[in-house]
């Protein structure tokens, strides 16, 4: 059997192809590190808290923004916060003043008609109030069935209630502060609303006389409002991009350590 001999001349020169090789690809990858990341312009409102709002450093704070500035740590792109004021706030997204907006945008239909949306990174469950004197239990249409229950006028609430608590009298109110004063005074028996609005009465002095009697049953189930990172419905890479990251955080903990900070109940 022979085995081939390389000359001396031959090792070298492989040597050097290697060598160039290796000095070619370093370059490359220098390159690319110094090379600057695309830059995400993300709205937000800033006035709406805890989930945005200016700090007395006019800074952006609140639970979006932890939550924004972790998903684009996910996604290792750097992100550049836009403040927009809440009108206009879709428009100039469309006319590409920026990429995305973080800022509290329920998925409705119709502003799926003119926008993509993210996958859901919060909701607001809903739930019944009543007085520290019922005990908490069932709330089902039939428990609810002879109640007066109080909600807000022209919400999904509302046609929530109508639609299955046919047995109950649904009171309205145009907010929910004026549903609140009259559970308080013993006019109606529960209030249903969203658990961020009603956990805010019940944290007050007045609140103290009430306490969430259940959450809205899983059947009929309540479709819980759901708020997604809008983007211009042709960034379809982009929107796969945050739905990655929103994944990871959630998987990760890092969600549910910034939501903590803000909620005491879960909002996934």
């Amino acid at each position: 059997m022979r085995t081939r001999v390389l000359s001396f001349g031959r090792k070298l020169a492989i040597l050097a192809a290697a060598m160039l090789g290796l000095s070619a690809f370093a370059a490359q990858a220098q390159e690319a590190a110094s090379r600057p990341k695309s830059v995400v312009r993300i709205a937000v409102e800033g006035a709406y808290p805890p989930f945005n709002f200016i700090d007395a450093n006019n800074e952006l704070q609140g639970f979006e923004v932890e939550l924004l500035k972790s998903l684009c740590e996910a996604m290792d792109t750097e992100c550049e916060l836009v403040q927009h004021e809440w009108d206009g706030i879709i428009r100039a997204l469309v006319n590409r003043e920026y990429d995305a907006v973080m800022s509290s945008l329920e998925i409705t239909e119709r502003r799926q008609k003119r926008i993509a949306f993210s996958d859901p990174y919060y909701r607001i469950p809903a739930v019944f109030i009543g007085s520290k004197e019922t005990a908490p239990g069932a709330v089902t249409p039939a428990a609810m069935a002879g109640k007066k229950i109080g909600t807000i006028e022209r919400t999904d609430h509302e046609a929530y209630l109508k639609t299955f608590y046919k047995n109950s009298e649904i009171v309205l109110y145009a907010k929910a502060e004026e549903a609140n004063l009259d559970l308080l005074v013993g006019r109606i028996d529960a209030v249903f609303a969203d658990e961020l609005l009603l956990s805010k009465f019940l944290g007050t002095r007045e609140g103290a006389c009430c306490h969430i009697v259940g959450d809205a049953p899983a059947e009929p189930a309540y479709k819980r409002e759901s708020y997604g990172i809008g983007l211009r419905k042709e960034d379809e890479e982009l929107r796969e991009r945050f739905n990655r990251a929103i994944a990871q955080v959630k998987a990760d903990g890092t969600y549910d350590r910034i939501r903590a900070k803000y909620f005491p109940f879960d909002i996934k």
